[in-house]
């Protein structure tokens, strides 16, 4: 079992930048895939990008690439999201998840692969 706390979030003005944290307890954090998902108001929680145990493997959501950086820390347990030229529709509670993966170095985009979840971060950006 794991237990994840994000940090990082904030108030920024579009084209600004924000590094999201998601800290995990244990000592097999190494054995965890990672997704970073988030949620605005009236609206349901969506992928934003996800990576594998390792960090070799990574996905984003389109409207995120080339904006926003996942990777990892395994030695801290932790994972990180650089969220770069942040824009108002970034707007969102930030959540990160984690999925315990015995084989394989896949990343998982659904929210229903992952057993494990922050409470979440704000992330507000003005325009």
């Amino acid at each position: 079992q794991v237990q994840l706390v994000e940090s990082g979030g904030g108030l920024v003005q579009a084209g600004g930048s924000l590094r999201l944290s998601c800290a995990g307890s244990g000592r097999t954090f190494s054995r965890y895939a990672m997704g970073w998902f988030r949620q605005a108001p009236g609206k349901e929680r969506e992928f934003v990008a996800a990576i594998s145990w390792s960090g070799s493997n990574t996905y984003y959501k389109d409207s995120v690439k080339g904006r926003f950086t996942i990777s990892r820390d395994n030695s801290k347990n932790t994972v990180y999201l650089q969220m770069n030229s942040l824009k108002p529709e970034d707007t969102a509670v930030y959540y990160c998840a984690a999925r315990r993966v015995d084989s394989g170095n896949y990343y998982y985009t659904s929210q229903y692969d992952y057993a494990y979840w922050g409470q979440g971060t704000q992330v507000t950006v003005s325009s």
